[in-house]
């Protein structure tokens, strides 16, 4: 296991060797980010108070969910993905490390140089034009935990549908309805509180709501006491059930691989 360390390492590097690229994403997401304040403004001043959020919690909202697209990628796949479908998958296979365990290991240097260069901008740019609701120090604590538990679940899900195409040998179907599942079901086009019920409870109940709206309720101080720690637990478990999947999924892929080369 003492390569994994550095594998996370390099993978910050490689991620990191274009800060311009970078930034501007960032300068996207942050104008992104103004589109959608202004949408909100003009929705909580018509139904004040909407889903228990006020207008600078829906500002707050909007720009943190904007901030947090590139960490947990929440509208791109796996570079595994690609080594599936040319054969080279094979090769990581052979590797001395497990093949899920190096692409996690992958996943979090990728996380954390897109958090640094991509996730700090459109935030500034919110606070520079718009009023804001910042956390405290034990919030932001948790807001940390809560992110980092997203980026393990978001990994977990990507993983479980790259691995989808040792059978179906395409992918791209399964991410497509995937991805417009997510962004609905994260909290990533409207919050989760403001959706009506029962969809808003079954929403908040599925996996996706552990990639966004867990980790904004938290940094909105929604989530204190008990309500913080079964949102942590939440994104916790739903993390380890599908690990464990992707763990049975990649066993089953080996001997799948196995049965048709040799």
């Amino acid at each position: 296991m003492g390569v994994i360390p550095w594998v996370s390492w390099y993978a910050l590097r490689r991620y990191s060797a274009y800060p311009l690229g970078s930034m501007a994403e960032a300068v996207t997401n942050s104008f992104f980010g103004v589109v959608r304040a202004g949408i909100v403004i003009a929705l909580w001043h018509a139904r004040p108070g909407l889903g228990g959020y006020d207008t600078a919690d829906a500002v707050t909202y909007s720009f943190l969910t904007q901030s947090l697209i590139g960490p947990v990628q929440i509208f791109g796949g796996m570079e595994l993905a690609q080594r599936i479908r040319s054969g080279d998958v094979a090769i990581d296979l052979h590797r001395p490390v497990n093949l899920q365990a190096w692409w996690l290991a992958d996943d979090v240097g990728r996380a954390v140089s897109t958090l640094a260069l991509r996730g700090l901008p459109p935030m500034l740019v919110g606070g520079l034009f718009f009023t804001m609701r910042l956390p405290g120090p034990g919030e932001a604590a948790a807001f940390t935990v809560s992110v980092a538990l997203a980026v393990l679940l978001s990994f977990a899900l990507r993983y479980l549908i790259t691995l989808s195409q040792f059978w179906t040998h395409d992918e791209r179907g399964v991410q497509a309805v995937t991805l417009v599942l997510s962004l609905f079901l994260s909290g990533m086009i409207v919050p989760l509180v403001a959706f009506p019920e029962p969809l808003g409870a079954l929403a908040r109940a599925l996996p996706c709501s552990g990639l966004i709206q867990v980790p904004a309720d938290v940094f909105l101080g929604r989530r204190a006491g008990g309500a913080l720690l079964s949102g942590l637990a939440f994104q916790a478990g739903w993390a380890a059930a599908l690990l464990a999947a992707g763990g049975l999924l990649t066993r089953a892929a080996e001997r799948r691989l196995e049965a048709q080369g040799g």
